[in-house]
């Protein structure tokens, strides 16, 4: 494909907003229509952003003939049932992390791509973070075995807001969301499936109906193993923080900066053109529909961590 890829996207809130932006960066590629439940928001998003076309239902974008693909960052418990309709009507996709909230539903949505032979992507935004790149092509060049990784994901979400601080329409989930990023990463990360998993929480909040504290232990068939632990209640400092500990190095990654064990930063910024882990997703979605090939992150590379995701339910309920 050599001619200008159009796409619609499908959420204007906080997720949506950054893809946006990685994607103004992005040559031959071009926003044709905007999808949120908002009419007025998302027309004042789209007037930002030059985007022609807005819309509250999605499947007025999918019937415009001119949209290549599209990129959801909608609510998760939407996100299965939406990727399988863009698929089904003949458009490349990319949903957001989660693929789904349930193993059928991302079984299903591998099914689907699978009929319709075309790219579909989740947003496993930690495979393409600068840091994590950098981590990852030690491990890959023979430089590093990965021993274990302990990482913290923390918020302060005690009430039912986004990353914007502003309230929010749908429930967000620490298994099924936040869970998913270090579940895919540390499978990733150790070149190896993951072979056992466990999982604790806390008490289940009386309003949300979901825990606020989250403990999971891994172990990769290679003998790695992973502690994460997570949190809705921490106040503070936010964010989600990676420690590799390898054989022969400790790395600390926190977002796109990486350090070594001696807390001295190391430099990634040439490790891929940009320091935006959204547009590197971004622009491997596009290149994988421009070059007719299975991107990084495709749904079947990534349906294993919601595999480990169920067992990991079935533990706690």
């Amino acid at each position: 494909m050599s001619k200008t890829i159009k796409v619609a996207l499908a959420g204007a809130g906080a997720f949506g907003i950054k893809h946006l932006d990685g994607i103004r960066n992005i040559d031959g590629v071009e926003v044709v229509s905007l999808v949120s439940r908002d009419l007025e928001k998302t027309r004042e998003v789209a007037a930002k952003y030059g985007i022609p076309h807005v819309t509250t239902d999605l499947a007025d974008s999918l019937a415009l003939a001119e949209v290549d693909a599209v990129i959801l960052c909608t609510p998760t418990q939407m996100h299965a049932a939406q990727a399988i309709a863009c698929l089904q009507a003949g458009k490349h996709v990319q949903v957001e992390i989660p693929m789904a909230d349930s193993l059928a539903d991302a079984e299903a949505v591998v099914a689907a791509q699978k009929a319709s032979g075309l790219v579909a992507m989740c947003g496993h935004t930690r495979r393409f973070n600068p840091s994590h790149q950098w981590v990852h092509h030690k491990i890959g060049a023979g430089e590093l075995n990965l021993q274990q990784m302990d990482v913290q994901t923390y918020f302060f979400r005690r009430t039912n807001t986004n990353a914007l601080g502003q309230a929010r329409s749908w429930t967000d989930h620490l298994l099924w969301h936040h869970a998913a990023h270090t579940v895919d990463l540390f499978a990733y990360q150790a070149g190896s499936p993951i072979v056992q998993a466990n999982a604790i929480q806390g008490p289940v909040h009386p309003v949300l109906g979901i825990a606020m504290d989250m403990s999971i232990q891994l172990k990769a068939a290679n003998g790695a193993i992973c502690t994460l632990s997570l949190s809705f209640n921490n106040d503070g400092p936010l964010g989600t923080f990676f420690r590799y500990i390898g054989d022969n190095g400790t790395y600390l990654a926190r977002y796109d900066d990486l350090f070594n064990g001696k807390e001295e930063q190391i430099d990634v910024s040439k490790v891929d053109v940009s320091m935006n882990g959204i547009e590197l997703q971004d622009r491997e979605f596009f290149a994988a529909i421009r070059e007719g090939r299975e991107p990084n992150a495709s749904v079947t590379q990534v349906l294993p961590c919601y595999q480990v995701l169920h067992k990991l339910e079935q533990q706690l309920n």
